[in-house]
């Protein structure tokens, strides 16, 4: 059974802002962590990417209300004050856990190809993949937005204020302004900005009077507001239909230079789908999240499971022959992320082959513990996997996204990443929001050496996303963690990584998150500059690794529940989330 602990009240309060981000190169810049303690509450807990998406979750808690209705709040202040990473042009992936039911329910809010896209949609005239950037920018990467249908739905089935009061924070806070934070105003140098200024509203809205918006600048966003007090009023149909709809795909297909298909009907038929939770035992716990369209919770899932194996507890995040087996147990995940991982209502995703104690048993005994395997390593063979013979699809995220860790009053929980794919999405901006690119999350290529590749786009199908967000339960069932992260493909590392800091290592979430990241997608192993972590560079080289050590800029939200301590909240210190409990 999934139990929760229920808690009486402890205000308590942080706000921390992170340094701010680099120009344009991937990964995203960030200059290492700093120390700060995990913040501690009784009664309820909002983790999130922005001190003002967190204050407007928290007073929707304080008011009585439940962790769906205050996902609601933190979202949408979310897309005003952190425009770049998600907002209601993107999609995003729910998982919640309904203490009174002692259920799990995974929504599946993704956006969607349009009905007129085709395998070819990202192939020039000679039938060669575009260049990322010549897809990204404009209405070709543009799928049917799902997040304004999510928060409906959502707050349909778990929801206990009214929706439209909801609202009214992130429509204060567009109306009145806020201060432009050092993040936001960083992405707007160097190349990201020169692509914003193509297209006329982004231009005007990032770029007033032709100038950059500057740290601590007041910014205001009308247009914004009007369209919050349209769905407020009228609910997800007036997103989806109407005059809002008709802009969004006015700007999509007339996008200068590289329009989109996406059409009225896309808008219209859009729909959230409630998925079975994937979940993989690890020691004594449960770890829960998001199956396919989403790769997240199968290729965390089998990076626990190969690391089973090993006594990682004893060697604890000092010891170098931790971090080469994690990255080893993440070369054999993404290899079968590559080949078997898409949309499971277009392909017959192997999800019980590919966490299978036996496969995953084989998996290990690849791994030497002195040496590192040679990369590329190839997929595996899965039991149940379907016969078709698949290429690999070698194309991955580029870093954006944000992620939400909520426990209300009652003990309901809820683990969301949100995003609107890369920095500023498309580019494309519409009654002030911005659209999503999430198309790129595609294989540009339909097929490879004959074989057709999973993640091909195909009409009315949902990209494959990195997105991991999680929910862990003891042997109990009872609820000891949420996490989640922003980073593109790397998003992966950085939840398992925390998995095993929290669970093997017994760290507190706040530690846990702020511990230096390792990351290997079935190639490099990437060591973050500025942490203890880069000193493993050598001895990582000498058992036959390639090693990079560069800025990892992840964006994790976690919320830990504690026996007898409560909730303990952790906020990544590389960004500029905040934490606020009761």
């Amino acid at each position: 059974m999934f139990n929760v602990l229920r808690y009486s009240a402890v205000v308590t309060a942080l706000f921390l802002f992170g340094p701010a981000a680099a120009q344009d190169p991937q990964p995203e810049e960030s200059t290492g962590t700093k120390s700060q303690e995990a913040v501690r509450a009784e009664r309820f807990m909002v983790a999130a990417a922005n001190p003002h998406a967190v204050e407007a979750g928290y007073v929707i808690l304080q008011q009585g209300g439940s962790a769906v209705d205050a996902m609601v709040a933190v979202q949408t202040v979310l897309n005003l004050v952190e425009p770049q990473s998600s907002g209601i042009g993107g999609g995003a992936f729910l998982i919640y856990y309904d203490a009174a039911r002692d259920e799990i329910i995974a929504y599946d809010g993704r956006e969607m190809a349009p009905a007129a896209a085709d395998s070819d949609l990202f192939l020039d005239a000679a039938g060669e993949p575009l260049g990322f950037w010549d897809a990204v920018v404009g209405g070709r990467s543009v799928g049917t937005p799902g997040t304004v249908k999510l928060m409906e739905v959502a707050h349909t089935n778990h929801g206990r204020l009214p929706w439209a009061d909801l609202f009214a924070r992130a429509i204060a806070l567009s109306r009145d302004g806020f201060e432009v934070s050092p993040r936001l105003a960083g992405l707007l140098e160097g190349d990201r900005g020169e692509r914003l200024k193509t297209f006329d509203a982004a231009r005007d809205y990032f770029f007033p009077n032709g100038e950059a918006l500057a740290v601590g600048q007041t910014l205001k966003n009308p247009a914004f507001a009007d369209t919050l007090e349209a769905i407020a009023t009228q609910g997800a149909d007036a997103f989806y239909s109407g005059e809002i709809a008709a802009d969004i795909v006015a700007a999509v297909s007339t996008a200068a230079g590289n329009p989109g298909l996406l059409s009225v009907d896309d808008l219209a038929g859009y729909r959230v789908i409630v998925r079975d939770p994937v979940c993989q035992f690890y020691r004594s716990y449960d770890v829960c999240g998001m199956g396919p369209p989403s790769s997240g919770a199968l290729t965390v899932g089998q990076i626990l499971g190969i690391l089973e194996h090993f006594d990682l507890p004893s060697m604890g995040p000092d010891n170098v022959d931790a971090w080469h087996l994690f990255a080893e147990a993440a070369k054999l995940a993404y290899a079968d992320r590559g080949l078997y991982m898409a949309d499971s209502d277009f392909v017959r995703v192997p999800t019980r082959g590919l966490l299978d104690e036996s496969y995953l048993t084989s998996r290990a005994q690849m791994v030497d513990r002195d040496r590192a395997q040679e990369t590329p390593v190839a997929a595996g063979n899965p039991p149940w996997r379907e016969a078709t013979n698949y290429a690999p699809d070698l194309s991955l995220e580029l870093p954006g996204t944000s992620h939400i860790s909520i426990v209300d009053a009652d003990g309901n929980a809820l683990s969301m990443t949100t995003t609107i794919e890369s920095g500023f999405g498309s580019n494309l901006m519409v009654r002030g929001f911005l659209l999503n690119n999430e198309l790129t999350d595609f294989s540009f290529r339909p097929s490879r050496d004959g074989r057709p590749i999973a993640n091909r786009v195909e009409a009315g199908k949902r990209p494959r996303s990195s997105m991991a967000p999680t929910i862990v339960f003891d042997e109990a069932g009872e609820l000891v963690l949420l996490v989640g992260s922003s980073g593109g493909s790397a998003i992966i590392g950085h939840v398992a990584k925390t998995l095993v800091a929290v669970l093997d290592w017994e760290m507190d979430v706040q530690s846990a998150i702020s511990l230096g990241h390792v990351i290997n997608r079935n190639g490099a192993t990437d060591l973050e500059a500025g942490t203890s972590m880069a000193g493993f560079e050598d001895a990582l080289l000498a058992r036959g690794h390639e090693v990079r050590v560069r800025d990892l800029n992840s964006g994790l939200h976690g919320i830990q529940v504690v026996e007898g301590s409560g909730l303990l909240g952790g906020a990544d210190p590389r960004r500029e989330g905040t934490v606020m409990g009761d």
